[in-house]
């Protein structure tokens, strides 16, 4: 390509990438796209389109796509709209269409060769959707999908963010639930977020379709429903809520389907152990049910498919083709110039100069680098990303893209604009930073806040109201938020670790989303400093899948020694790292319900000697573990060897039994119990809440947020606490701590420990006769994972309302046991009152659309969590 069309190509590279940027400095040597010679391209771009290779297909893309975007001739962009349709990129051909750039009627304008090379093209890359009888065009990877996920047992698919992974697997899913395939379907997504996501997408499309209902909830009522016979149903849920709801359910968890999407993730600490385990728990009660993973880029698909049960068939299916271009821009610092930055697109291995970027400031900071290239960059555009580096970083740089907007009329927000404002002032707090940015358009995201307002901004950057969005490594964990440019400097996921090559794909992909773009920008700034890149910048690159278990398990003789430590030093005094007490807990679980570890699947990936000393040092500890394989499967990731001191702990109490108990949050003494649990799971399950001293401040909010209180009341009552013990606070500070606080402790921790604190607990009750102190009533785990302890307020949520609407409206209702049929009749007969509730009108809104769409009928939805 190099000797033939190379030359064109970095020319068409420069042109395309100029006509998406603004306050580029004028470039008269620039050529222009008409003295390209497009006949020559577009033969070369037919021939480039025939390849495997992946930079040949970009090279066809871009011929394609500058065709379309930069040439007046409409003969030329009927060329490009055809290679287009060479390269199954149907959907960006629709949007050439759609925005003007190719006139309609496209096939009668081709003669009849042409035409009738088209129609078999389009037939061939179709597939048929069973439910509706209609043809659905698609590219290549899509159907290969679409026939191996409809044949085989379990199938596993992988290919590049934007290349329509989800939208054909949700496609799939609701024909296999519509046609009566199966019942009870699960999609396991890895975050709240993206649960939320999925949920909503999902109820879009089956918004016409009767006798389905979708939920994210874990509880058992539409689950009997559905295997009695009634509404099919799909459930959405995060790996531990797929965990609590098997724990309801017990061997009564049955499904048929089961999809996993960002499967990857499975070689994630912690979290990852938890995902295997959900996965392969559901396959142990599950063995005929229907398997998919799906993930981003990966170089092994197929290694997801080892543990398929004997005699299921197999399927991988693997991509690395683009769907829309994807510039990676390294931008520069021009030398002693501090307000021109030279700008280079990277194509393989060589850079093309693109020119200057003039910004309206000297940039003195980092966040200030990022907010002046971001704006100059996007001009009067909108759909620009900015990556930040935690959530305190975003809000700072949204502050200065703010400042560098032009002055509004504070009389002239938009509506929406106005309404996301409320929420966030009545939803959070009167000074929470969001108001005021997003009244101008900008907005900051990330994954601590209430899924309410992170979807209200979400729905607005996709409809260009807000401009500019600065977000943290939320949108890397699979949210599909498209965008025009993303601009970022040395990107950090988690504690300050460099972001893996993967991840950096993974969020580059949000730039230009096909059929939304026919490009996006990634602008890297700093590219040579090595205190921000310390890798460079990464270069595309496929990654392999490895489950976080087997990375563990090869650390061997470590791994034995914290097994060994952990059987007898109390949990706090033991060295080594989470992963250790994750994937220590898997496997002695593992070893409790099979008797031998060799007898897993996943001794066949290890040293056959090393297994038999994992073998024997799980026998000694398991010998002197009375707890039941049972009980331990309850609580992944929790270690037996910690639940069985507990218990211990229990026998040794000298007080009244009942005293162990957690008391109603109702109760005076509700919140003294919970310190003392928080201190007893520290001191013998795990050190989930430590250091001791902070246990009281999160148990407040624990307290608070299972006691049903708004996101608002509790930031209220932590400042309070702040002040009453004379601690110094910043607002911005104090607001980000308590989400994290919610979402981490009450959401996260306290669900997974508290759980196993109870069940426990129970069984030490058993042990002493005392069953009469067991309360059978919703699951602790359950409780804290929704915030909620009243049937009043669960049932709103169940009728689909997100926790923040149901609290404000839980305010308005006197009593706090009505069940899911009386709280909709609550509602319904007050729908003409609504507006007089002073609710936020974003929460109205949420309330007429997934309840009162008639404005009276009331009917249930998705239900954001």
């Amino acid at each position: 390509m190099a000797e033939g069309v190379g030359d064109e190509i970095a020319t068409l590279t420069k042109l395309t990438v100029r006509s998406e940027l603004s306050n580029l400095v004028d470039d008269p040597e620039a050529n222009t796209a008409d003295k390209l010679d497009w006949h020559r391209l577009i033969l070369a771009g037919s021939i480039l389109a025939r390849s495997d290779m992946r930079a040949n297909q970009e090279a066809g893309l871009r011929i394609a796509v500058g065709a379309v975007v930069l040439v007046k001739d409409e003969k030329v962009r009927d060329a490009g709209a055809m290679l287009l349709g060479q390269l199954s990129n149907f959907r960006a051909v629709t949007l050439a269409i759609g925005r003007g750039l190719v006139a309609d009627d496209l096939d009668g304008r081709l003669g009849v060769s042409l035409r009738l090379e088209t129609q078999r093209r389009e037939m061939d890359r179709s597939v048929l959707v069973e439910t509706s009888g209609r043809w659905l065009e698609v590219n290549e990877f899509q159907q290969r999908f679409w026939t191996g996920a409809s044949s085989a047992d379990w199938l596993s698919a992988s290919a590049p963010t934007a290349s329509g992974k989800t939208f054909l697997v949700l496609q799939w899913l609701v024909d296999q639930i519509t046609a009566g395939e199966a019942k009870v379907a699960v999609y396991l997504a890895p975050t709240r977020a993206l649960v939320t996501e999925i949920e909503s997408s999902l109820e879009q499309y089956l918004k016409a379709v009767k006798g389905v209902v979708v939920s994210s909830l874990p509880l058992r009522t539409k689950f009997d429903d559905a295997r009695a016979g009634g509404a099919r149903l799909i459930l959405v849920l995060t790996q531990e809520r797929m965990h609590l709801l098997a724990n309801v359910l017990g061997a009564d968890f049955l499904i048929d389907l089961m999809i996993v999407d960002e499967a990857h993730k499975i070689g994630d600490d912690g979290r990852g152990v938890i995902l295997q385990d959900a996965v392969e728990r559901a396959v142990r009660l599950n063995p005929k049910m229907s398997l998919v993973f799906i993930s981003p880029s990966t170089q092994n698909p197929g290694e997801l498919l080892a543990d398929a049960p004997p005699g299921a068939t197999t399927q991988a299916v693997d991509s690395d083709a683009p769907t829309v271009l994807q510039n990676v821009i390294l931008a520069k610092q021009s030398k002693g110039k501090p307000k021109l930055w030279n700008l280079v697109a990277r194509q393989g291995g060589e850079e093309v100069d693109i020119g200057t970027l003039q910004l309206a400031s000297s940039p003195s900071s980092i966040p200030k680098r990022l907010a002046f290239i971001a704006a100059a960059a996007t001009g009067d555009r909108g759909g620009t990303l900015v990556y930040a580096n935690g959530a305190g970083e975003s809000e700072n740089i949204a502050d200065f893209i703010s400042q560098l907007q032009p002055d509004h009329d504070p009389g002239a927000v938009d509506p929406e604009l106005a309404a996301l404002a409320e929420l966030a002032r009545k939803g959070v707090h009167p000074g929470f930073r969001l108001a005021k940015f997003v009244e101008r358009g900008i907005a900051f995201h990330f994954g601590n806040m209430p899924s309410l307002l992170r979807l209200e901004i979400e729905r607005l950057f996709r409809s260009g109201k807000i401009r500019f969005l600065v977000c943290t490594s939320t949108l890397v964990e699979g949210v599909n938020l498209s965008c025009r440019t993303i601009v970022v400097r040395g990107p950090r996921k988690g504690k300050g670790n460099p972001m893996e090559p993967h991840d950096f794909w993974n969020l580059a992909g949000r730039a230009g989303r096909w059929g939304d773009e026919f490009q996006g920008n990634i602008i890297c700034v700093d590219p040579h400093d090595g205190s921000a890149w310390p890798h460079g910048v990464p270069v595309r690159s496929r990654y392999p899948i490895r489950r976080e278990s087997d990375a563990v398990l090869d650390a061997g003789g470590e791994l034995l020694g914290y097994l060994e430590e952990r059987a007898v030093g109390a949990p706090r005094d033991v060295d080594g790292d989470g992963d250790f007490e994750q994937v220590g807990a898997y496997l002695l679980t593992t070893y409790m319900r099979l008797g031998s570890i060799a007898d897993a699947e996943l001794a066949k990936r290890h040293d056959a000697a090393f297994i038999k000393n994992l073998d024997q040092t799980l026998s000694r500890i398991a010998a002197k573990i009375e707890i039941g394989s049972d009980l331990a499967t309850r609580h992944s990731g929790v270690s037996p060897i910690g639940m069985q001191r507990l218990l211990e702990t229990f026998r040794a109490y000298k007080g009244e039994p009942d005293n162990l108990l957690p008391a109603e949050v109702a109760s005076d003494d509700s919140y003294d119990r919970f310190v003392t649990i928080m201190r007893r799971i520290n001191a013998s399950l795990f050190p989930a809440f430590e250091p001791d001293a902070r246990a009281k401040l999160l148990a407040l909010i624990v307290f608070q947020w299972l006691k049903g209180k708004s996101l608002a009341e509790i930031i209220r009552r932590n400042i309070a606490w702040h002040e009453e013990v004379g601690k110094a606070y910043k607002l911005p500070d104090i607001i980000r701590e308590t989400m994290m606080l919610v979402e981490q402790i009450a959401r996260f921790r306290a669900p997974k420990y508290f759980s196993a604190y109870v069940d426990i607990l129970h069984l030490y009750y058993v042990e002493i006769g005392r069953q009469d102190l067991i309360d059978a009533d919703l699951d602790i785990g359950t409780q804290l994972e929704f915030g909620v302890s009243s049937r009043t307020l669960i049932s709103l949520m169940e009728l689909g309302l997100s926790r923040m609407t149901a609290v404000e409206l839980f305010e308005k209702i006197a009593r706090d046991d009505l069940d899911r049929d009386q709280a909709l009749q609550w509602i319904t007969e007050r729908a003409d009152e609504l507006d007089t509730m002073e609710l936020p009108v974003v929460m109205l809104r949420e309330l007429r659309e997934r309840l009162l769409p008639s404005g009276g009928a009331a009917m249930t939805g998705p239900q954001p969590v």
